[in-house]
């Protein structure tokens, strides 16, 4: 199993979508963190607690954007991931993140961007 704790490994204060909002966007966690988990046949568990709070727009780019961009499924990525948290408050997040997942549709007309 792969934890991806986003307060320790990530940022405190994720924000934006795109690497042009900053190093703690969604995007950059997508391709930092999330794919290269991925990428190994182990469940992925991201541990959602400790940070000030999550934009739409970061949730939207980091999980969506496993299906809009890479190609993902919606049942692999429930089937892979598991989001985990103590802290009840963060439950709607979760809500938030399958919401994203389950909408997002692959775009296979768009190359996949690479961390710079």
């Amino acid at each position: 199993m792969t934890q991806i704790n986003v307060a320790e490994q990530f940022s405190r204060r994720p924000i934006g979508r795109y690497l042009s909002d900053g190093n703690s966007s969604g995007e950059a966690f997508r391709l930092k963190l999330l794919l290269p988990a991925l990428e190994g046949t182990s469940p992925v568990v991201v541990i959602l607690d400790g940070v000030a709070g999550y934009p739409s727009s970061f949730l939207e780019e980091a999980f969506g954007g496993l299906v809009r961009v890479h190609g993902y499924t919606s049942a692999d990525l429930r089937r892979r991931v598991r989001l985990q948290n103590s802290d009840r408050a963060f439950d709607t997040y979760k809500d938030e993140i399958w919401t994203y997942i389950d909408e997002a549709v692959h775009d296979n007309t768009k190359p996949s961007r690479q961390v710079a």
